[in-house]
């Protein structure tokens, strides 16, 4: 059913709880699991010194996507990928998931709510609406119910 699951982090409670589920459905159907992590460029428009902060956040997502390589690993999923792409968030992970024929994206909820969200949106909310293949989003321990 799943043969390639791309999981999106960020190190964050709800991206460790989706890589939790996302584990499980790998186990299950002996699927490749793509871990990637984003650097939002478009967040560092105007930055004095943007080419270093790129770098430190390129670090922390090496480092992210290696400990969870390795807990993968350790559950026993044979295939794990890593990736650290720049770009816009949603845009890059749609692009990922068509250029590696996902057959899923499981990802974390930040459970944005109120005006904040209608005006600004979310990476999730964005993926869910636009992407070609299921979205299975998670959220994280500190969200509560709406």
């Amino acid at each position: 059913m799943y043969d390639r699951i791309l999981v999106p982090t960020d190190g964050s409670v709800a991206a460790d709880r989706a890589f939790e589920r996302a584990l499980d459905l790998a186990e299950t159907y002996d699927a490749e699991m793509h871990l990637v992590y984003v650097v939002d460029v478009s967040a560092l428009a105007g930055e004095f010194d943007a080419i270093t902060i790129v770098d430190r956040l390129e670090e922390a997502g090496e480092e992210i996507t290696q400990r969870l390589r390795e807990r993968a690993e350790d559950a026993g999923v044979e295939r794990v990928v890593t990736a650290v792409v720049e770009g816009v968030p949603h845009r890059t992970l749609l692009d990922y998931a068509d250029d590696n024929d996902a057959d899923i994206i499981v990802m974390g909820t930040h459970g944005r709510t109120g005006l904040d969200r209608y005006l600004l949106g979310s990476v999730t909310e964005r993926v869910v609406r636009k992407a070609d293949v299921p979205v299975l989003t998670v959220r994280g321990d500190d969200e509560s119910a709406e």
